[in-house]
């Protein structure tokens, strides 16, 4: 029996050049698309050194993607499905620059440093959500981009990787491991976002978040209190 939990596509970016990146080399990978077979994931190193934790997918620029603790991006099916409907367009796997395209997982919902097996090897662990940029607008073409995704506050989860393992279409995704604390990844968005007072609430998980989010919320609690 199928998982209701599971991944419906393991997707690759191959680097092409655009004119709508911010990054040095002019090229991005952010247009992703299914890969076929399995498919290994791996700790890629640190930020500005690593790139993509899935194997034989581009990131062409290290200053804000990549590294251990963004190795992975998962996006919502579901989440696809309610864009396709309000942008009117088809939205394929992967056409939100995702690396996993998930069926039945609450991507969102999810708590910072909760873990998820995917098939029978890989362990992931949520670190945050991912935040909108020029690259993802350009790539879309939709007009307002960044804010509207911002304002949706559904932004998807980036992961690290705690054990490396191969993945392919179809593999179930287990939760293993729910931290004791209400931070989800769409709360720390909003906090990082549009709603700035949340912060402070924030530092619960500070353990888990990936260290730029951390360093945003540590950085306005010192300065505004709690």
């Amino acid at each position: 029996m199928l998982s209701s939990r599971r991944v419906l596509s393991v997707n690759l970016g191959r680097a092409e050049a655009v004119e709508y990146t911010d990054a040095p080399s002019g090229r991005t990978g952010i247009d992703k698309q299914p890969a076929e077979g399995a498919v290994r994931v791996t700790a890629p190193g640190p930020k500005g050194v690593g790139a993509s934790g899935v194997a034989g997918d581009a990131v062409c620029d290290l200053r804000f993607h990549g590294g251990d603790d963004r190795a992975v991006y998962a996006f919502a099916r579901e989440d696809l499905d309610r864009w396709e409907r309000e942008l009117e367009r088809p939205l394929a796997h992967g056409s939100f620059g995702e690396n996993l395209t998930t069926a039945g997982l609450d991507v969102n919902g999810a708590l910072i440093g909760e873990r998820w097996r995917v098939g029978p090897e890989l362990v992931l662990e949520v670190t945050g959500g991912r935040i909108p940029c020029r690259t993802f607008a350009g790539s879309l073409g939709e007009r307002g981009w960044v804010r509207r995704f911002t304002r949706d506050a559904a932004p998807g989860a980036l992961l690290r990787v705690i054990r490396p393992g191969e993945i392919r279409a179809g593999d179930p995704v287990e939760i293993v491991h729910r931290p004791e604390h209400d931070i989800t990844v769409a709360l720390l968005f909003r906090a990082v976002t549009t709603e700035r007072e949340l912060l402070p609430r924030t530092l619960v998980a500070a353990e888990w978040m990936e260290p730029e989010l951390r360093a945003v919320a540590e950085e306005y609690t010192a300065k505004y209190g709690s």
